[in-house]
């Protein structure tokens, strides 16, 4: 059980954090902070924080397990702002989305004081931002991937673990390099196909009929366009050579899918879809394609 969380962040994710964390009993107070007042005091209305502090430094004096819930772009930032007051005894943790960026951040701001950072992608979120939307359940039976650094301390990544798995959560580890290339293709580019295609549509002259039309498969596939611009413009340019790289590759599956339908290759269009859907059957999310998919 932890005395203190010292809440970096007091919005969707990190409030969600604290509403766990209480939730489980494994922390006996929450003090938070966010640039914005008006978020923190909301927090605490809605009890996700005890205590609002004026800075991310107070945010951590006492605290024996820190979250930063910001913006990646913020990392190095807001690990400066807390290095004074950082113990090898502390457990830190972040929730980024992108992990090599995160990475350089904490060696650059934290330097020999890194041990107790581990960096954490929790996956999972929505596609609202803001403490008013912060939920206790948002982490069950999701999963969190660990990226410790060279500096980690054992004991911090077995504590990482153990908090992760109280709050339901399935924990798997690797290195910054290897989760950036994997989340680039299986999050990152979604996304930005998703911004893309409604950007695409809505600057066509017959966008609000096309819209006005658009059903359940549009909806599924247009849902995680509505994603926080911040967040995801900061995910794009921290791993955009990532980004670029399944960009690329995508270009070509889909010239492909458009030579084929240019050409009228029948059977050479239907075996490309049912590969497609084949594929997609067979996934289960958080493990692997079955075996000759």
């Amino acid at each position: 059980m932890f005395e203190q969380l010292g809440l970096i962040g007091c919005g969707l994710m990190g409030g969600s954090f604290a509403l766990a964390l209480k939730r489980a009993g494994l922390v006996k107070r929450v003090v938070g902070y966010s640039k914005s007042p008006s978020t923190t005091d909301r927090a605490r209305q809605m009890g996700v924080i005890d205590v609002e502090a004026p800075s991310a430094l107070l945010a951590v004096a006492g605290a024996d397990i820190v979250l930063l819930a910001v913006p990646v772009s913020a990392t190095e930032a807001s690990l400066k702002a807390i290095k004074h007051l950082v113990t090898p005894q502390m457990l830190i943790m972040d929730v980024g989305s992108t992990k090599a960026d995160v990475v350089k951040a904490a060696r650059s701001a934290l330097g020999d004081k890194a041990g107790p950072f581990v960096p954490a992608h929790p996956i999972t979120g929505r596609e609202v931002a803001g403490v008013e939307h912060a939920d206790a359940d948002l982490y069950v039976g999701r999963q969190v991937i660990l990226t410790p650094i060279e500096r980690t301390l054992t004991a911090q990544i077995r504590q990482a673990e153990e908090v992760w798995k109280a709050l339901g959560c399935r924990v798997t580890s690797m290195s910054p390099e290897s989760h950036d290339e994997a989340f680039a293709a299986v999050s990152h580019l979604p996304h930005l196909l998703a911004f893309a295609f409604i950007n695409g549509l809505a600057g066509q002259p017959q966008s609000d009929t096309f819209f006005s039309l658009a059903g359940p498969g549009f909806r599924d596939f247009s849902r995680i366009a509505g994603g926080d611009p911040k967040i995801w413009r900061d995910i794009f340019l921290s791993n955009r050579n990532e980004v670029l790289a399944q960009s690329e590759l995508f270009r070509q599956a889909l010239l492909q899918l458009e030579q084929l339908i240019r050409s009228g290759n029948t059977q050479g269009l239907e075996d490309l879809i049912t590969l497609a859907s084949e594929t997609r059957t067979h996934w289960r999310m958080g493990g692997q394609r079955s075996k000759g998919h």
